[in-house]
């Protein structure tokens, strides 16, 4: 096995190839949690994942309370299945909120400030209402705590992070806030070893090969704890070696003997987002490319044969949306038709009709 079977296997396991869910909840259920800190982005990173989920299906099930947009990793949005969001919370955010200690302080973001927005906050909400982050940020600055100097999103992050809020529903181009304990159902406590089998589990099924610092820098999880996953969740994945590197995953090789398809995925979808290492599927000297100015945002990619061979750009007209390619190698008739195929899904994701802009326009 090779970095190319690896990159196969990502894109098989990742249910990219396969593209056979038939909801959003399935398919983040299925991923454990998925990058969400580019809305659009990510909701067409379910929708890719699927044969016929169209934008507004997504959106349903935002309304409909089966996903929820939060902060349970890294400080970073992410999407997860409704049921996954307490223990995942539990699990993971305690050591983000010890690790941005230092920044609260630089806000003078102490307890009884914190305190005082939890109450105004939970008091605003309370009875199933949603409020965006610009009128709970109102509400703060009413009641003396300025929320100025990024202090208004470090309070609603830090809330997040506690478990108090979730996102909701948008309201027209902004979402709101809800309670967490309102909006989702109770769900059933997990053990500490529990939620670290469980994510290991997730993390390797959906997201293997992959190596431990590939899963403790998803999860921000100590190597300590990362190896205790693994070896809790030892029933359900198997070590492969490559190179002397040690990957774990499901054993699905002979699903990835062929060559498999063009595609175009969004900037922060989990096939970059959920490694640490990304060799197998982005040649260093391109790395550059994908995230220009090494700023932390992540250009919507060409992918061909699991290969990142190139960004894209979406314009949107007001006939439709035209797709603009930016390879950075040169594109074959196959694989040019591959992308018109995969620009026609998007195009069936967005409901509206889709141009592949010929290359150098």
């Amino acid at each position: 096995m090779n970095f190319t079977d690896i990159a196969r296997l990502r894109l098989y396991n990742q249910h990219i190839i396969q593209a056979d869910f038939t909801t959003a909840r399935d398919v983040v259920s299925w991923m454990g949690a998925m990058q969400a800190q580019d809305y659009n982005g990510a909701l067409w990173s379910i929708g890719l994942r699927s044969q016929k989920l169209t934008r507004q299906d997504i959106e349903q099930s935002i309304s409909n309370r089966e996903i929820v947009r939060t902060w349970p990793m890294r400080g970073t949005l992410h999407f997860l299945a409704a049921e996954d969001v307490r223990w995942m919370i539990k699990l993971l955010t305690p050591q983000i909120i010890s690790g941005t200690a230092g920044r609260r302080r630089q806000l003078e973001l102490d307890d009884t400030v914190l305190r005082k927005s939890r109450s105004l906050i939970e008091n605003a909400l309370s009875g199933g209402k949603c409020l965006t982050r610009d009128a709970l940020c109102r509400l703060l600055d009413d009641n003396g705590i300025a929320t100025t100097g990024q202090r208004g999103i470090h309070i609603l992050l830090h809330l997040s992070e506690e478990g108090v809020l979730c996102f909701g529903p948008h309201e027209g181009k902004q979402p709101t806030f809800v309670l967490l304990e309102e909006w989702i159902p109770p769900t059933q406590e997990k053990g500490r070893d529990e939620s670290l089998s469980l994510l290991a589990k997730r993390y390797f099924t959906s997201h293997g090969p992959a190596t431990l610092k590939d899963f403790a820098g998803w999860g921000k999880m100590t190597l300590k704890d990362s190896r205790l996953g693994i070896e809790l969740a030892r029933d359900t994945i198997r070590k492969i070696v490559i190179d002397n590197v040690e990957y774990w995953h499901t054993d699905t090789t002979e699903k990835t003997t062929a060559r498999v398809v063009s595609l175009l995925l969004p900037g922060f979808d989990e096939y970059m987002l959920g490694y640490k290492d990304r060799t197998p599927a982005l040649e260093v000297q391109h790395s550059s490319k994908i995230v220009p100015g090494n700023n932390g945002m992540f250009l919507s990619t060409i992918v061909v044969d699991g290969q990142v061979v190139g960004t894209w750009k979406k314009i949107i007209r007001k006939g439709g949306i035209q797709i603009q390619l930016i390879p950075f190698v040169s594109l074959n008739g196959p694989e040019m038709s591959d992308i018109t195929q995969a620009g026609n899904r998007y195009g069936q994701f967005m409901q509206a009709p889709v141009e592949i802009l010929p290359i150098g326009s």
